[in-house]
């Protein structure tokens, strides 16, 4: 059996990992500043993060939630305490995609409504409705295509305002990440936001905010969208709230009644992943990450915009697009195979930084040395 091609894939193996560097199979190190999409939240192999799992492991890894997991309860409070929600509910899932489907199949249990506002841009998983939710009709197979999602441009209050006095009876929820990723590091505007809180209350439906990539911390606040000053009805989460372990969740408004059989999963919340998650979250608290990410993102934007042959720079805390002119196609190739530093990239030419949130000014002036002299050249 050979593996199913739908990775293109870079010539590397990797091979050992600690902290922001990784070994390929030859030996050579690299600086990782993309973390696997975001998901390398307080390093690779971090001590307390190996002991918490390897203590769980030695103990129970696996049993389903038809009984009780109290580590479950101990991360829904020190989740809810870190993200400033404590009078919101939690419930775990295993992926972003996962998060994001429960997120909106809660949504239009709790209205009753189908209509799911999304924006031009957006990326929301590939699982059934979060590919719908999605803006890109490659990846949206005929059995997915519904006529339920409306697309509509990023920070257009104007167009907002109008979907909203056109069918905003029947609207169920309004989804949007704080920063799109995949959509190139693209900010949804603190208005923006809080038009669609304003509409959401006026018309009764719900606000989802996508946290899977933008949050747990990667801004300086735990969730990104907060910075509007308003609150989501629903976040979802998980690419860096595992640390690598697969693990998602959405944190619930307390607005939200639940009834047995409402969500449910098998894996989601097991021993290991609950470890996985309070280890990041112990990490993140004990060593004030967030503050760190909000400082070392501030100095390499600063740094940045004092490169001239950088087109435009996105982007709060260590969430930063840098997109360059065509003629610059092949830098993010170029700091990976010449100076040995692994970036994201988003379509056409915006390279993506999505470090882990503990990286030091010594990583980030090891970038930008590096991508100083591609620029130069």
């Amino acid at each position: 059996m050979k593996l199913f091609d739908v990775y293109p894939l870079n010539n590397i193996e990797i091979v050992k990992a600690q902290d922001s560097s990784v070994w390929d199979a030859d030996g050579n190190k690299y600086l990782d500043l993309y973390g696997g999409h975001a998901v390398i939240s307080i390093g690779h192999t971090h001590p307390h993060y190996v002991r918490r799992l390897t203590e769980q492991l030695n103990k129970v890894g696996f049993y389903s939630n038809s009984v009780i997991i109290s580590q479950q309860i101990e991360l829904a409070e020190k989740l809810g305490n870190l993200s400033a929600k404590p009078d919101f509910q939690l419930f775990l899932c295993n992926s972003g995609a996962e998060a994001n489907e429960n997120a909106l199949k809660l949504a239009s249990f709790y209205n009753k409504r189908k209509k799911i506002i999304a924006f031009k841009g957006a990326f929301h998983g590939r699982t059934s409705l979060a590919v719908s939710a999605t803006d890109n009709p490659k990846i949206i197979a005929p059995v997915n295509e519904t006529e339920n999602v409306t697309f509509l441009p990023l920070n257009d209050e104007l167009a907002l305002d109008e979907a909203f006095k056109s069918f905003g009876n029947e609207i169920s929820s309004v989804i949007i990440e704080g920063i799109q990723g995949v959509g190139g590091i693209r900010e949804a505007s603190k208005s923006f936001l809080q038009k669609i809180r304003s509409l959401c209350d006026q018309y009764d439906a719900v606000y989802i905010a996508d946290s899977v990539q933008c949050g747990y911390g990667r801004t300086g606040q735990f969730y990104s969208h907060d910075y509007a000053g308003v609150e989501a009805d629903i976040y979802s989460m998980a690419k860096g709230m595992g640390n690598g372990f697969p693990i998602g969740g959405i944190s619930i408004s307390p607005k939200f009644k639940p009834w047995y059989g409402e969500l449910g999963t098998t894996f989601g919340g097991n021993h290991l992943a609950c470890a996985a998650a309070l280890a990041v979250l112990e990490v993140m608290e004990k060593d004030d990450l967030m503050k760190n990410a909000e400082e070392i993102g501030d100095y390499i934007i600063k740094e940045l915009k004092q490169i001239p042959q950088i087109t435009e720079i996105r982007g709060r805390g260590l969430m930063i697009g840098i997109e360059l002119s065509e003629e610059y196609a092949n830098v993010k190739k170029d700091l990976l195979f010449k100076h040995r530093i692994f970036t994201g990239e988003a379509k056409p030419n915006v390279i993506r930084l999505l470090p882990a949130l503990n990286i030091t000014k010594e990583h980030a002036d090891q970038f930008l040395t590096a991508l100083k002299t591609e620029l130069n050249k």
